[in-house]
């Protein structure tokens, strides 16, 4: 029986996307591509969802592509612009939760530390949340066993009563691994429809 919705935010409940700050920053689509592929790329930013601080990661990375230095000093100075707002479909279903039913509302997100309050200062939503568990303060990243473990003890949480929403399948499946039951993220009518299946909203 579940009685714990733990959900992750970006993709999810939040709008993030680097393209679009560097549509402006590097308006070539072709070059744009090569940059947030070869150079910023999910590789190296989930570095900084683990704890790397910025610092380290822009001069790593200036000193490797010294041309770009604008740019890629850009994602961690400008990162408040790659934030696109709210996904209003899945606030409403949390907002559905939080006021129907009596499910314990948690959030697990691979997210820096150092870029967190911009989050939290912008979307109030977040404070439907009795918990956030979030990947860089703890120092430990989706789909790392080691996070979701840190979630149960955090918050006294049964993973065999608890139900995982996430747009990414390896962290799906990460949590399905350790018992919690597992939902996919594809967009906020199929969250509903599949919410819905599960006999968790009417």
């Amino acid at each position: 029986m579940i009685d714990s919705i733990v959900f992750d935010l970006g993709a999810v409940l939040i709008d993030w996307s680097p393209e679009y700050l560097y549509r402006d920053l590097i308006p070539d689509d072709r070059e744009r591509a090569y940059f947030l592929s070869e150079i910023c790329n999910h590789e190296w930013n989930i570095q900084q969802d683990a704890g790397r601080p910025w610092s380290e990661a822009v001069d790593e990375l200036t000193g490797k592509y010294p041309g770009y230095s604008r740019e890629i000093e850009a994602y961690w100075q400008e990162w408040p612009r790659m934030l696109g707002g709210p996904i209003s479909g899945t606030v409403e279903i949390l907002e559905d939760l939080a006021q129907n039913y009596d499910y314990r509302l948690l959030a697990l997100t691979n997210w820096s530390a150092e870029t967190w309050h911009f989050a939290e200062e912008r979307f109030a939503f977040l404070n439907r949340f009795e918990g956030i568990l979030v990947s860089g303060e703890e120092k430990l990243k989706k789909p790392d066993p080691a996070i979701y473990q840190r979630l149960f003890s955090r918050f006294n949480l049964s993973a065999g009563s608890a139900l995982f929403i996430d747009d990414n399948p390896d962290n799906v499946r990460a949590a399905e691994t350790l018992g919690m039951k597992g939902i996919r993220f594809r967009d906020p009518d199929q969250l509903r429809a599949d919410l819905k299946a599960s006999g968790l909203l009417k």
